[in-house]
Parts: structure tokens; sequence; C-alpha cells
């Protein structure tokens, strides 16, 4: 193989795929990436078996071929090189890849790119159209709620279903439940439901960058597999094995108590109880007041936190509350996180009870909901 490259092309595909690379593997092929001719252009591609990362990029390719080499050495070398032209030329007898640039020669040793795992290829006659844009809003609106512990492994997942031309999107943690909505505009041959890796989401969110394109995912027949097809650039993930909660059976259908609040507002209280709450499991005092409260001002409601090591935070919101007075408690962080996807200037929280869950939702739009429990603070 032999390539001329750009060094900013290279740099870009090189940190797209760097992030499927597993630094803990008994396949020493794992941990490399392979740089490989493809029709005129320069394939790189990394995997670590579940998930896997492929980017093309523009090469003047006057020999073709391919190697794997050390993920590692190759980014750092890549990144540090000048912005100029990148001659990449492989040495099938010695397994090693040279690379020259400027003044700079270096030779690395690498492994044949026969042992890399082979990547499926997409079906695009099965393949379903989405919009970038509107694709990477609802995984944001929904990863954050996905679980991190390897324990449950079908909650670390975010659960997709397609119904006609609709496609609604939920992680939960067993604590919250994001959920998001949307019409896709096309209908798949059939209902669809899969549980796609949470991890796998967030990478193609972060290297989906053109809003404007658009996104094509497959599901290889009997593989077990989804594949995210983009102009330049395709992500490959194992699917979640397992069944995913009914969470349908826990939202709940109606609420005592509405209160309206301006989501800035909350966000910058929930934010500054939060420096307080951390220290104490993150929890935090909701005290939703349909009459003036305490500061004589009208509906409000009071964000309180108390923590042994660190102290107390009390801070006043305005609101609008139709309903009951309500002492409920939640964890903090949860709310805020929730609210950071939350682009609407208001939004509603709607409680029952200090032992169910509320509901957030952003005013004027019903794609998104978040589902939250309750904390227990009589300890």
């Amino acid at each position: 193989m032999k390539a001329i490259v750009h060094q900013q092309q290279l740099a870009h595909g090189v940190s797209v795929v760097a992030r499927a690379v597993t630094s803990r593997s008994t396949l020493p092929v794992l941990s490399n990436i392979l740089i490989k001719t493809d029709q005129g252009r320069l394939r790189l591609s990394a995997t670590n078996l579940e998930l896997g990362i492929s980017a093309w990029i523009g090469a003047n390719v006057i020999e073709d071929g391919g190697l794997t080499v050390p993920a590692r050495t190759f980014s750092d070398l890549v990144s540090n090189l000048p912005s100029e032209e990148v001659t990449l030329t492989v040495d099938e007898r010695t397994q090693s890849l040279n690379v020259k640039c400027g003044t700079l020669n270096t030779d690395i040793k690498g492994i044949s790119a026969e042992e890399f795992p082979p990547m499926p290829v997409p079906d695009d006659e099965t393949a379903i159209p989405l919009n970038v844009e509107n694709f990477k809003e609802m995984i944001q609106r929904v990863v954050f709620a996905a679980s991190t512990e390897d324990t449950r492994p079908n909650l670390t997942g975010v659960h997709m279903s397609f119904q006609g031309d609709e496609l609604e999107m939920a992680a939960t943690d067993g604590y919250r439940i994001s959920i998001s909505e949307a019409v896709i505009g096309h209908t798949p041959p059939h209902n669809l439901e899969a549980l796609i890796p949470a991890r796998a989401l967030s990478e193609l969110s972060r290297i989906a960058v053109n809003g404007e394109e658009t996104l094509l995912m497959s599901f290889p027949a009997g593989r077990g597999q989804v594949i995210f097809h983009l102009t330049d650039v395709e992500l490959v993930s194992q699917l979640i094995e397992g069944s995913f909660p009914n969470y349908a059976a826990i939202i709940p259908t109606s609420f005592k108590t509405r209160t309206v609040l301006n989501t800035a507002q909350l966000l910058k209280a929930c934010r500054q109880t939060e420096i307080i709450a951390r220290e104490g499991s993150y929890i935090a005092r909701l005290d939703i007041q349909p009459e003036a409260g305490s500061s004589g001002s009208g509906p409000q409601m009071e964000i309180s936190a108390t923590s042994e090591q660190t102290g107390s935070s009390e801070v006043i919101v305005d609101a609008s509350v139709d309903g009951v007075p309500l002492l409920i408690s939640f964890n903090i962080r949860f709310l805020r996180e929730a609210l950071e996807v939350i682009k609407s200037p208001n939004v509603l929280l709607e409680t029952n009870a200090a032992n169910t869950p509320g509901m957030l939702r952003p005013v004027g739009d019903d794609s998104f909901k978040h589902i939250i429990m309750p904390m227990n603070v009589n300890r």
C-alpha cells in the first residue's frame, strides 16, 4: 500500500475511530487501527468487538493494500505532524508502516490487515433514513438516563421502537426514565424494536457532525447488530440481548399538582443546590407552594439541601402552580441533567405525592418527557 493524504484529514479520521479501540484485550489487533485503501480513498477502522467505527478520507492512492498499527502510537504521531501532505507506505515483508511528512521519516511495526475482524456491510435497501440533527437531539435527550452499571446490562442501553413512521427512544437506570418521540417521515417494512448500547449512541452523536446529512440505520439479518452509515463514517454496534422494562406501566396518567417554571431559572437553582447536595447523596427537597410563600411574592418553589459535611442551601424559584402544596425530594443531579436537554423557555413539573414519581417536560413540546423517582428522606 502507498497513499498520500493531508495531515489534517488523517488526524480527523484517527480521532473519529480511536474511541472504539480497546486498551485491554487478549487480541493485540484490537489495540490497533486498520489503515486500508478502499475504492480510491483511505479507510481507517477500529473495533473492540462490541463497537466498531470506520472513517473514509480522501487520498491519492498509488498502490492498494493495508495494515493495522498500534492506535496510540499512530494517533500520537499523526497529531504531532506538521499540517502537510503525509505519505503512508506499507512494507508487506516487514509488516510495517512508513510515515513520511516534512523532515520526519518513521517506521511503525504493525499486524497484518487479514487479522482485523471483518466489519459487516450495511444493506442500503432496507436501511431506515434519519435526519442527523433530529436523531442526535433524540439521543441527547435520553442517553444520560441509561445505567452505567454492568450488573444490569439491559439498562445500559437505549430502547428504540418503530411503530409506523413514529420512533420512540427510552432509557432508564431504574431511578429515572427519559423518553423521546419523533415522526421520522419513513415507515419501515415492519415494526421494529432494538436495545442499543448507550455508549454506541453517544459515540454516534459525537461523530455525526453534519446536521443536514441523512443517516442510514440498518439491522443485518441474524447478526444481532445495528449499523449507522454516514457519507464518510460508519458505526457498527452489537445489540443488547434481554428485555427492557415496561416503562409505560409506571408513567403517571394524572397529577394533583402542576408547576410551571422558567427553565433557565430552575436549572440555575439546581446547579446552585447541587453544590451542597452532592455531599449528601444529591438529595434536594422541593417545597411547592401554590399560595404566596415565605417571601410573599406569590406561588413559588423552594429548593433546599443539607449536608453534614458542607452546610445547607435554600433557593426560591418563581412558579405558576395549579393544585395542592407538596414537599417532595428528588436527586438534584437527575433533575439538573434532565433540564440541560430541555430547550423550551418554560418547563412543567407534574407531581402527585411525596412517594410517587414526578414528570418533567417542556411546555409546548409533547415529544419529550422525563420521569423521576422521589427520594426517601426519613433517615
